[in-house]
């Protein structure tokens, strides 16, 4: 399984002070910034959308799962892409509780990548904190985004470390199909 990843989400950023914001996470230790693309439709906020995505350097396909969408989608797509983003709230808004039956849903979706053969990044997105990252983690996880968590926190670079030291140990279980 690839090396965790820490991605705090501007959403939860002072976007007054957005580029501040960015450059003191990544200073913090975070491997990636996690941009919350809404397009008004798969969810109902509107946000940085597929023009601006286009325009970016450095971005990878991916496939996003709302709690209650099928993996199915995976059996025709999971070749074709470098990511599958579990999403543990419904999404739109930030400072969500995670919903725990996303740890079901992690492990079944890293059953899958597993079996494609290919690497694949499995992220989480929704609700993750220090408190919960190593759950994420042993369900197969390997990129968390952590929003509130981090930008809500005085110290980021004490988040992202405690949110770090949950993953020593944290061998995913086996996944059930």
């Amino acid at each position: 399984m690839p090396e965790p990843w820490i991605a705090p989400s501007i959403l939860s950023a002072d976007f007054a002070r957005l580029g501040a914001e960015v450059d003191a996470v990544l200073e913090a230790g975070a491997d990636l910034i996690h941009f919350d693309v809404m397009d008004n439709h798969y969810v109902p906020n509107l946000t940085i959308g597929p023009l601006v995505c286009e325009a970016l350097h450095g971005c990878c396909p991916g496939l996003v799962f709302n709690p209650a969408t099928p993996l199915d989608y995976l059996d025709y797509t999971l070749e074709l892409i470098d990511m599958v983003l579990i999403m543990s709230v419904n999404p739109g808004f930030a400072g969500q509780q995670f919903i725990p039956t996303s740890l079901r849903k992690l492990a079944d979706a890293r059953a899958r990548i597993v079996a494609g053969g290919r690497e694949v990044r499995l992220e989480v997105d929704g609700g993750i904190k220090v408190s919960n990252v190593r759950a994420a983690a042993q369900a197969g996880a390997d990129t968390f985004v952590a929003g509130s968590a981090i930008f809500g926190s005085p110290d980021y670079g004490r988040t992202i470390r405690e949110m770090r030291a949950q993953f020593d140990g944290a061998a995913p279980v086996k996944a059930r199909r």
